[in-house]
């Protein structure tokens, strides 16, 4: 039989799976995340029908003739160029800037992806879509160890944020010095003890030949003074105060004519807070908001790289998995060297090309026909030999 024949059964054969993957990349032009990708072609071994000849003394050499035997599929490679950003405003959509992969878990596999469409279930899991389970690092009273293994993302339900006593204060602003001897100024700021119980801590200010009078208390008993002197409105006392426990400086107060504009600041300790609303930053720590006005990392997600993204095996749903060939897995956070920043509210959209879609769509379907027609023109010849017998 003609060596043309199968040479167009191997075209057609290449060239359908050149649709096929063409296809694929077009039903996927919206797919959040998608990496569209490209089929390769080579050709299959050839026939010889003589070989090289060296040259001699007195004749030239000759080179090979070659009959080919068709095409095959050398491989068809993913394309992981980044895709357009797509704003969402949805504070768990994320898309990563750069290179990297989110690391999922389904079961006991892990799985990368790069569509960031991600919700928290009932538990208060980082999941994707289809219910995989996005991974990180754990935070221990809101400090990340990047150093651990990966565990799940989570978003403690029911979290607390808990109470800090007040230890410090700061005074600050202008105590007049013209006032009058007597002259009363009170100052009150909220503080709490270490069960998170509010109570109030009092300042009086009275003015003094030499200066101010500073009296202190609490609301439990516990009381404190102590008196400032200025010079020129500097103090030359640099004073402070203790009461039940906390300690009031009072050097930065100031004492200049007519300004009354002491208050108290830098007031730490609160009281317990429960969690309320979270955000995801770009660094992927994802920072609990608290009742009490605190903020505290609760995790944060990490991104996988490969020495080669193209040897990664696509298992549905927008995931990949881990090959002989995809190289070294390097796990870190978003932002480190070789990583690239997420980016909140925004998700990755394919990077299919459609434009160049339907032209490899033509291309594909000329080369179908050219091939085609190498079987019917073969065909015709083979009628031409079985009509020489009569």
């Amino acid at each position: 039989m003609l060596r043309s024949l199968y040479s167009g059964i191997a075209g057609l054969r290449a060239h359908q799976t050149m649709l096929d993957v063409t296809g694929n990349n077009i039903a996927n032009v919206n797919t959040v995340g998608f990496k569209g990708s490209a089929t390769v072609f080579q050709d299959t071994l050839s026939q010889i029908t003589h070989g090289a000849g060296g040259p001699q003394a007195g004749l030239g050499g000759t080179n090979p003739a070659q009959v080919g035997l068709g095409v095959q599929v050398a491989g068809i490679t993913t394309n992981f160029s980044q895709g357009s950003a797509q704003a969402t405003g949805k504070a768990t959509d994320l898309m990563i800037s750069g290179d990297g992969f989110f690391v999922t878990r389904s079961g006991n596999q892990s799985v990368y992806t790069r569509a960031g469409s991600f919700d928290f279930d009932a538990q208060g899991r980082l999941t994707t879509t289809d219910g995989k389970i996005v991974q990180g690092y754990s935070a221990t009273n809101g400090v990340v160890n990047t150093g651990g293994g990966l565990s799940d993302i989570m978003l403690p339900v029911g979290a607390t944020s808990p109470a800090l006593a007040t230890t410090s204060a700061k005074v600050g602003g202008n105590l007049p010095g013209d006032a009058a001897t007597g002259t009363a100024i009170t100052r009150d700021v909220d503080v709490y003890d270490a069960q998170g119980t509010k109570r109030t801590l009092t300042l009086n200010f009275t003015k003094t030949a030499a200066g101010w009078d500073v009296a202190g208390s609490d609301g439990t008993g516990a009381t404190g003074t102590t008196s400032l002197a200025f010079s020129n409105g500097q103090q030359t006392t640099a004073g402070s105060l203790a009461v039940g426990g906390i300690t009031v400086d009072l050097s930065k107060a100031t004492g200049y004519a007519s300004l009354s504009t002491a208050a108290i600041s830098d007031v730490d300790g609160r009281q317990a807070g429960t969690l309320n609303g979270y955000t995801i930053s770009a660094d992927g720590t994802l920072i609990g908001s608290f009742s009490n006005g605190q903020s505290s990392a609760l995790g944060r997600i990490a991104l996988a790289t490969f020495t080669n993204p193209a040897g990664l095996e696509k298992v549905g749903n927008s995931g990949y998995v881990a090959t002989a060939n995809s190289g070294a897995i390097a796990v870190g956070a978003p932002g480190d060297p070789g990583r690239g920043a997420l980016a909140g509210g925004t998700l990755e959209m394919s990077n299919v090309d459609l434009s160049q879609e339907f032209t490899n769509l033509i291309v594909a379907q000329r080369g179908f026909q050219a091939n085609a027609r190498i079987i019917t023109t073969s065909d015709e010849v083979l009628q031409e030999l079985t009509n020489l017998k009569r």
